[in-house]
């Protein structure tokens, strides 16, 4: 590794480097050698890597946000009294001769040493438990969709075309009479009657000729299985909701405050607090916090020419460095 001398600004510190079954982990510092060792990343091994870093002192650890295997060492350390920062790769990466593991290690070490670091905004673990049941809640909102558009698709394999007359599939009227033809009944004009308003741009002749298609028992069969596998997710929607409701109740003030925002429902204000928090102060300025959550458009501009982003133009060109 080449030489390169910084001025320390942290007297002990920690380089991680983590991996799905390794962690490697260098120390250096004040009265320490540097030392480099290498743990597996069940709990125990994990455990023993705290107990190392405690033992030599260490106040500050830095490792990458590498998916997710940063968190299970970031949860056993975090308790330990150790400030644990995680760091974006892309501060770190591209180091010429840096390409192994001890190598990435030490020279994460190096850098937190010299404060060359900045750590990203880690929400506290009440916040990070919330987070996780908006997060599911709107996964499972998301079934809940996609099984209406495959009961959708079934129905246009059976030549029911509900799509063609209201523009509104998911919609009373398209609701009641999918229900009907989920139960394997005919559509009559009788059904007809009892669900037709003025809105539907649709004739009722028009509409009962697209109710009546070929739906035969296996047809029957799935779009039931499919619409009692929704009616399971919306019990846990449910419950979820029960939940993130209870673990929210000592901000039912800030909930309410939040609501009287335009626009903003009781669920979004919920995912909201959930993606946020309450506490601001972690965000010196608006600007902060905009580039936080991903709505800051970046510049790249070099010799006076701006580059365009390769996640808006959809392209993925290799680098010429």
């Amino acid at each position: 590794m080449e030489t390169v001398n910084f001025e320390q600004v942290i007297s002990r510190g920690c380089g991680i480097d983590v991996h799905k079954k390794t962690v490697v982990a260098t120390i250096n510092g004040e009265g320490l050698k540097r030392s480099t060792r290498e743990y597996g990343t069940f709990t125990s091994s994990l455990t023993e890597l705290k107990d190392w870093l405690l033992e030599n002192g260490i106040t500050h650890v830095a490792m990458e946000s590498t998916g997710v295997y940063w968190k299970p060492v970031y949860n056993i350390l975090e308790p330990s009294g150790v400030k644990v920062w995680i760091v974006n790769a892309r501060h770190v990466k591209n180091v010429p001769g840096h390409k192994t593991d001890k190598k990435d290690s030490a020279w994460l070490c190096k850098l937190l040493l010299a404060g060359l670091l900045k750590p990203s905004y880690i929400p506290p673990k009440e916040q990070r438990e919330l987070r996780d049941l908006t997060r599911y809640r709107k996964k499972l909102v998301q079934d809940i969709a996609s099984n209406k558009n495959r009961v959708i698709r079934i129905l246009e394999d059976c030549n029911v075309k509900l799509s063609s007359v209201l523009s509104d599939t998911s919609g009373v009227t398209s609701t009641k009479l999918i229900n009907k033809l989920c139960d394997g009944k005919s559509i009559t004009m009788s059904d007809i009657d009892e669900v037709y308003h003025k809105k539907i741009a649709a004739t009722k002749q028009e509409l009962w000729e697209a109710c009546n298609g070929i739906v035969n028992e296996h047809h029957i069969y799935l779009l039931q299985t499919i619409r009692g596998n929704s009616r399971h997710i919306e019990s846990l929607i449910h419950e979820l909701n029960d939940k993130i409701r209870r673990v929210l109740l000592p901000y039912e003030n800030a909930l309410e405050l939040l609501q009287k925002i335009p626009g903003l429902s009781r669920k979004t204000t919920e995912d909201l607090i959930a993606e946020i928090g309450l506490d601001m102060e972690v965000f010196p300025t608006e600007d902060h916090l905009c580039s936080w959550v991903g709505v800051s458009p970046g510049n790249n501009e070099s010799a006076g020419k701006k580059k365009v982003d390769e996640q808006l133009t959809g392209t993925n060109k290799q680098s010429p460095h």
